[in-house]
């Protein structure tokens, strides 16, 4: 069996495409989970029993569900009840901001635990409400915390955007799909969409990895 390296060079353009649309999906659902997250994490700390229960409700809900099953809900369930198809686009979006935002909600539980909690009696008894304390004080101490875990979350992400394929979403996993089909190149193809991913995550691992530099940098100044 020989290496068919025409074969990449012809099938790259239409792979990075596809890479363009999968970094798309997950800053997009990334950027939605981040704010989903944040907030069920503030109901999580809230005191208020129903709010707790409902926030508690949905990570566990999420958490306890491969996200293959929340996509095919999203996508195939959900139309028998609202009465109307679903772009496969918004879908798979949906499906991973949901999915997303509990497991960022439990990066922000925690790194806003891990502020001390004198911090907000301190802010209490400057006359602060817990509201005005959570934002001025407690959750930009937070976020210093959350930035490697949050970095994680945007790598697990990037590789399982590779599940909306099976909604026929032309990502890059998909695209490689239709590319083997027409060509029979499995090899040199799913080498080359694993190199684009890899190629992903180490870049955003190397943001992340600056991120916490400059924040640690700010830190000593």
């Amino acid at each position: 069996m020989s290496f068919d390296f025409n074969l990449i060079v012809q099938s790259l353009p239409l792979l990075l495409e596809g890479a363009l649309v999968t970094i798309e999906i997950t800053a997009i659902a990334v950027s939605i989970g981040f704010l989903l997250g944040l907030f069920v994490s503030i109901c999580r700390l809230s005191g208020v029993k129903i709010v707790q229960f409902i926030a508690v409700s949905y990570v566990n809900i999420i958490r306890g569900t491969p996200m293959l099953v929340q996509i095919f809900l999203i996508y195939f369930a959900l139309p028998m009840i609202v009465g109307q198809r679903i772009d496969p686009f918004v879908a798979a979006v949906a499906a991973c901001s949901i999915n997303s935002g509990a497991y960022v909600s439990e990066i922000f539980r925690a790194g806003i635990q891990s502020v001390d909690k004198g911090q907000m009696e301190a802010g209490r008894s400057l006359g602060l409400s817990w509201g005005q304390t959570m934002q001025y004080v407690i959750l930009p101490q937070a976020f210093k915390h959350v930035i490697p875990p949050l970095g994680n979350e945007f790598i697990s992400m990037t590789k399982e955007t590779s599940l909306v394929s099976v909604i026929g979403f032309e990502e890059l996993t998909r695209r490689g799909q239709l590319i083997i089909a027409k060509t029979y190149g499995s090899f040199e193809i799913w080498i080359t969409v694993a190199a684009i991913y890899l190629v992903m995550t180490f870049g955003i691992a190397r943001l992340v990895s600056y991120l916490e530099r400059r924040f640690a940098t700010d830190d000593r100044n």
